[in-house]
């Protein structure tokens, strides 16, 4: 029986540590860069620690449309959303890491730190590994034998609505 798309995606999330955020800049470019993920809560969102002051988070009050992706050697993800601060020190508690101290040398007392949460909206995910990594080869080498386009299987990729 196939995973539903919506929980395969927030389990293909939790293994994940690092992630890329995606935000516009005034000028209207696009800005990558590497973010910590410090939670995924039941809903799908995102959660990070940032600073306050941050050029990202002047990215996101001119443009809340962000996206996040995630990679590694067989799973491919991508979230987008609506990003927020959150300065709810209770939460910050909850999420606090000890490595953060490297940014927030005050702790998780520190003013300078926010959290950055994405408001998950929409997700992708392409997941090649083991079974399904087995069926994109097979899919891919029938494809090619008969000239056909790949069918790929919803276990290995599907856009999901959050």
């Amino acid at each position: 029986m196939p995973t539903d798309p919506r929980q395969k995606l927030q389990k293909l999330l939790e293994r994940f540590s690092q992630a890329m955020l995606v935000t516009r800049t005034a000028d209207g470019h696009l800005r990558a860069r590497p973010m910590a993920l410090a939670d995924v809560d039941e809903a799908g969102d995102l959660w990070f620690a940032t600073a306050r002051d941050s050029t990202k988070i002047e990215e996101i009050h001119f443009d809340r449309n962000v996206c996040v992706t995630f990679q590694d050697s067989s799973h491919y993800l991508s979230v987008g959303g609506l990003a927020r601060c959150e300065t709810d020190r209770d939460r910050i508690d909850e999420l606090w890491q000890e490595t953060w101290r490297i940014w927030y040398p005050n702790g998780k007392d520190d003013p300078a730190l926010t959290l950055l949460v994405v408001e998950a909206h929409t997700g992708e995910y392409w997941d090649n590994s083991s079974v399904e990594g087995l069926k994109y080869l097979f899919n891919a080498g029938k494809a090619l034998l008969s000239g056909e386009r790949i069918e790929i299987d919803p276990e290995q990729h599907h856009k999901v609505a959050l």
